[in-house]
């Protein structure tokens, strides 16, 4: 029987995600093959909690922890922590250093798919389309004109690093990009500003499924709210309909775009992207590589609607990053 620990919560604004995400990991692991311990990341403290919620202390020089007198090691770490420092980078690098597998991507792809701008610009050489954007790092200069005269109206603005939708906003006129900015400012110091593009919102899961990279089916996101925001993606307010109403052609032209950023970025674990097809063309907005994975999330959505288990997608991740 393999050691797993379920790292769940995080620094960031989604850590309550994370929590439900992450036990939703342990509920469904297969207890035939694997021990689970659930495993809270918070800034102020790395804690294993028990069946009781009694919490130990993890000894972050090694990534162990001592119950009743005898030290636990884990054989694998199963990433279900969302925004930072599970999706960035840096627990992927600290796994790295420790020599401990993990089912999330590398170090370097973590980083690079957190930075929405990063990742646009890396991908924009294979082909695959993004809106007009413009950025901003606090302390910058505000020029409304400039940023009008670039995106357009109405336009989004949001978090460069921040996951979950928060922070984000629609703006519909130039007097409210001031106080967009700051609300964007709030979940992190760099702004990606884009030009609203008005077509069909798909989310596309990608996962190396038995030794194979798989294009999961698609959702297709239709929000109540002016966009996918909080609210429609965790409260309700939006239909996710998988698969996704789109042609036949439309389906493999965006999954091979998907897949392609998989490929193209040494991709490893689950990734879910987001696009919007405008005139045919899928526009990609973001890659997440921690995506949700509560029972009404969009990538197990999709697994279901594959016939995947949620107990096959997490023992295929496990046996993946031991491999």
């Amino acid at each position: 029987m393999k050691n797993i620990a379920i790292i769940m919560g995080g620094y960031s604004s989604e850590y309550k995600i994370s929590l439900i995400s992450g036990n939703v990991v342990y509920q469904f692991l297969d207890k035939t093959k694997f021990n689970g311990f659930r495993i809270h990341i918070f800034k102020e403290k790395w804690v294993y909690v028990d069946a009781n919620d009694t919490e130990f202390p993890i000894d972050r020089n090694d990534f162990s922890v001592t119950v009743d007198g005898k030290k636990i090691t884990f054989d694998c770490v199963f990433n279900a922590i969302h925004g930072t420092p599970g999706e960035d980078g840096l627990m992927q690098a600290y796994f790295e250093l420790l020599g401990i597998p993990q089912t999330a991507c590398d170090y370097y792809q973590a980083a690079l798919t957190f930075n929405k701008r990063d990742l646009l610009s890396v991908l924009k050489p294979y082909g695959i389309k993004t809106a007009t954007s413009y950025y901003l790092n606090k302390g910058d200069l505000i020029d409304t004109n400039a940023i009008v005269a670039k995106v357009g109206l109405p336009c989004f603005v949001k978090p460069n690093k921040a996951g979950s939708s928060f922070g984000i906003s629609k703006v519909k006129t130039a007097a409210e990009l001031p106080i967009a900015i700051e609300v964007a400012y709030k979940e992190d110091n760099e702004i990606i500003i884009e030009s609203f593009l008005d077509g069909t919102e798909v989310s596309v899961g990608v996962i190396n499924y038995k030794g194979e990279i798989t294009v999961l089916p698609i959702t297709e996101i239709v929000s109540e709210n002016d966009f996918f925001d909080y609210e429609a993606k965790y409260l309700g307010k939006s239909q996710e309909i998988t698969p996704a109403r789109i042609s036949d052609e439309m389906t493999q032209k965006v999954g091979e775009i998907a897949k392609r950023a998989y490929k193209a970025l040494k991709m490893k674990g689950f990734s879910r992207s987001e696009f919007i097809i405008v005139d045919g063309e899928p526009h990609m907005l973001e890659m997440n590589t921690i995506p949700g994975l509560t029972t009404e999330s969009l990538l197990p959505q999709q697994a279901k609607e594959a016939g995947i288990s949620l107990e096959d997608l997490f023992t295929n991740a496990i046996e993946l990053a031991l491999a």
